[in-house]
């Protein structure tokens, strides 16, 4: 039981998506590089009684991990990038494309563990676009698709034209939760997506 979490852009909500799934799988969570503090694992840590596997990479600046990465004279060697063994939620930096050096994408590194891969997208306004054209990049590098969970405010329309165009699993939504406790976040993943989807 291992997953990839990318998302159709950053500051979407997917690592507040990644602790209630690591939580609720009983899984451990990876961010295997890190651009800009605090860090996703610690934020995960804060909302999830889960084992955080340290970052591969721990980058200080905000911004595309190549950026980072050259900022601080580091050179990111993507093919070292290893998923754990055993059940793992594995968070993506930003989206898909975003690059980890000048000549590899994030999604390349995905292609090749051929994980199942979970869509977090938006459920604002652009998200369609954004959306479908991300599922068109995870299929034609063949990467094992889960499914889409949305995050925000309920947009059914949004939401449906996605899952039929795009001819993917509606895994479930996860509204904004506040005040956000790692009570309340469980509780509320725990009704909005069902176990079974992930098995």
């Amino acid at each position: 039981m291992r997953f990839v979490v990318s998302g159709t852009d950053t500051n979407i909500g997917k690592t507040v998506f990644c602790a209630g799934l690591a939580g609720m799988l009983g899984a451990r969570y990876w961010k295997p590089v890190q651009a800009g503090l605090p860090s996703d694992s610690d934020v995960v840590a804060e909302l999830a009684d889960v084992e955080i596997v340290p970052e591969a990479y721990r980058l200080q600046l905000a911004a595309s991990p190549h950026q980072a990465a050259a900022e601080e004279g580091i050179s990111i060697d993507a093919d070292s990038l290893k998923p754990p063994d055993g059940p793992v939620v594995i968070e993506g930096a930003g989206g898909l494309m975003v690059p980890l050096t000048p000549d590899r994408l994030f999604i390349d590194v995905f292609a090749r563990w051929q994980l199942p891969l979970i869509l977090c997208a938006r459920t604002t306004l652009g998200t369609i676009n954004h959306t479908l054209l991300s599922l068109e990049a995870i299929r034609a590098r063949n990467i094992p698709l889960q499914g889409v969970a949305f995050i925000g405010e309920a947009n059914l329309e949004s939401e449906k034209i996605i899952t039929e165009i795009g001819q993917v699993k509606r895994l479930g939504r996860l509204p904004v939760i506040e005040p956000l406790t790692p009570g309340r976040l469980a509780g509320v993943f725990g009704k909005t997506f069902e176990r079974t989807d992930f098995a």
